[in-house]
């Protein structure tokens, strides 16, 4: 198989605007084009008290607001994978600013295994047209005049994508701060394997290349960070740090992941996510419903 080659850029820098959810430990994005106003919205959030069933959505009215405060135009909300721990915020903004919302190709897989669990009917379509674009590996797109490129990052899940936009790589939960290591591949369609190849892909990027995570959940203590690059992770990445074999990650991961729960918003999150962030279609009396697989997960 021909390796890609991406279109790498460390000379554009866009502005990174990041918005800390601490219900989820999610952090979303902002990303401006530095020539001009358009901008892209990464990994947005949708509010919800799980035990209430209520929705909100302050968290994306907090984007919403900076984004029209600042004069930008949304061109794309970008999805860096099927969130297992937040619920997705992208098309409420869509619906309020516009922009394209985007994922990757294999959500098709993601559809498919979880449209099982879920026990969705045939009227749940499979084939990820819920969203406005599937990105495949090395697939490239503009935000104003800046050139982005989404590298397929697989072994979290097999839908996710890492989104390079000039010297600034969005990396979801295929990578931590170095003191908080890496993603658990122990979902359906996971495997430690594949997530070790695919932090190596990442770490191929130019040392400078400004990281920037979905999730922190401070380590023994510390505050909430976000933001390192791919030297600062290959020197002190506390699971994938140059040196750690593949043999030596896939054993750390593996039982590092038998030890996990199960994430509090999953069922909620999956059922919402896959749908690039829409509810489940109202029952005939007009009300919505999650589901509960007992023994599914």
């Amino acid at each position: 198989m021909t390796e890609t080659t991406y279109p790498i850029d460390p000379t554009t820098r866009p502005e990174v605007t990041a918005f800390f959810d601490p219900q989820t430990n999610t952090i979303s994005y902002v990303v401006k084009d530095p020539a001009s106003t358009a901008c892209a919205v990464v990994d947005s959030v949708m509010d919800i008290d799980y035990a209430a069933g209520r929705i909100s959505f302050e968290s994306a009215d907090r984007i919403i607001d900076f984004v029209r405060e600042n004069g930008l135009t949304v061109e794309w909300l970008i999805e860096t994978h099927v969130h297992a721990d937040h619920l997705s915020g992208a098309p409420y903004i869509q619906g309020k600013l516009g922009g394209r919302i985007g994922i990757g190709e294999n959500i098709r897989i993601v559809q498919d295994t979880f449209g099982k669990v879920f026990n969705e009917g045939t009227e749940f379509q499979r084939d990820g047209s819920q969203f406005d674009h599937l990105f495949r590996d090395g697939d490239t797109y503009t935000v104003g005049g800046m050139t982005c490129f989404a590298m397929h990052t697989p072994g979290h899940t097999p839908a996710c994508m890492t989104h390079v936009m000039g010297d600034a790589a969005f990396v979801g939960d295929t990578l931590f701060m170095p003191d908080g290591g890496t993603a658990r591949a122990d979902f359906p369609g996971g495997d430690a394997h594949e997530l070790f190849r695919s932090i190596h892909k990442v770490l191929a990027l130019p040392d400078e290349t400004r990281l920037f995570m979905c999730h922190d959940y401070g380590p023994n203590g510390r505050e909430i960070r976000w933001e390192t690059t791919v030297g600062e992770e290959r020197k002190h990445n506390i699971h994938a740090r140059d040196g750690v074999t593949e043999e030596e990650f896939v054993a750390m991961r593996q039982a590092r992941d038998a030890t996990l729960d199960m994430p509090k918003l999953i069922i909620p999150s999956i059922q919402v996510n896959m749908r690039a962030g829409k509810l489940p279609p109202k029952d005939e009396s007009g009300r919505t419903f999650l589901k509960v697989p007992v023994n599914g997960l």
